[in-house]
């Protein structure tokens, strides 16, 4: 696999109250990775994105594919780096990424740590009501990076699975099974994961109290 396109951007006013929000990013021929950080990308909410746990957000080409099937007026707008991802890479999606799994893209190692939670900011990116309940409920949010190694991710990197732990689930399934009703249920089968950092135990934990497990 290869870093097909790599994003960054600066906070800026989005929809009609003029919200701050870097959704809005532009192509980058490289990433400057730090533990936190990188040094091309910024965050508008800074409690809701970025940090160590959210150094890096992918999105998988198939999440497109999905928005574009069920919502066709958004087939030109739903492209590559438009829901505010900072990697695209053929081949990876929600489904065959699992939380754990480390990566390594160029010199660059990387863990993944969650999904990325819904984000009403795309519903105002694409001027449409409810499209991030629809991301959340087909688990098509993407996922986050924990940085393990520091460096420059360049386009056209080799990407590389270094390993995956035994016991674990994909981002796709622990999207779903938190937030769309009809999954709740499953929430108990991931709640013991050791993967799981507390956030996302609580959030299960929650989902089996609304499925009386």
């Amino acid at each position: 696999m290869q870093v097909a396109a790599l994003y960054a951007g600066n906070p800026a006013p989005l929809g009609p109250r003029k919200a701050l929000s870097a959704i809005c990013k532009q192509p980058a021929y490289f990433l400057t990775v730090h533990q936190d950080r990188t040094d091309e990308d910024t965050q508008a909410n800074k409690r809701l994105h970025g940090g160590p746990e959210k150094v890096l957000h992918q999105y998988s080409l198939a999440g497109y594919e999905l928005i574009k099937q069920h919502y066709p007026a958004l087939a030109e707008q739903a492209i590559a780096g438009t829901i505010g991802e900072n990697i695209t890479v053929e081949g990876m999606t929600d489904e065959n990424v699992m939380i754990g799994d480390v990566y390594t893209f160029g010199e660059v190692v990387v863990q993944v740590g969650a999904p990325r939670a819904p984000c009403t900011k795309i519903n105002q990116r694409f001027n449409s009501p409810n499209l991030d309940r629809f991301t959340g409920n087909h688990g098509i949010t993407g996922w986050y990076y924990r940085v393990l190694q520091t460096g420059i991710i360049h386009t056209g990197d080799c990407v590389s699975l270094e390993s995956r732990p035994a016991q674990t689930v994909s981002v796709g399934e622990l999207m779903r099974s938190v937030y769309n009703p009809d999954y709740f249920a499953r929430a108990s089968d991931y709640v013991g994961l050791e993967v799981l950092d507390d956030e996302w135990r609580g959030k299960c934990e929650k989902a089996m109290a609304k499925a009386g497990r």
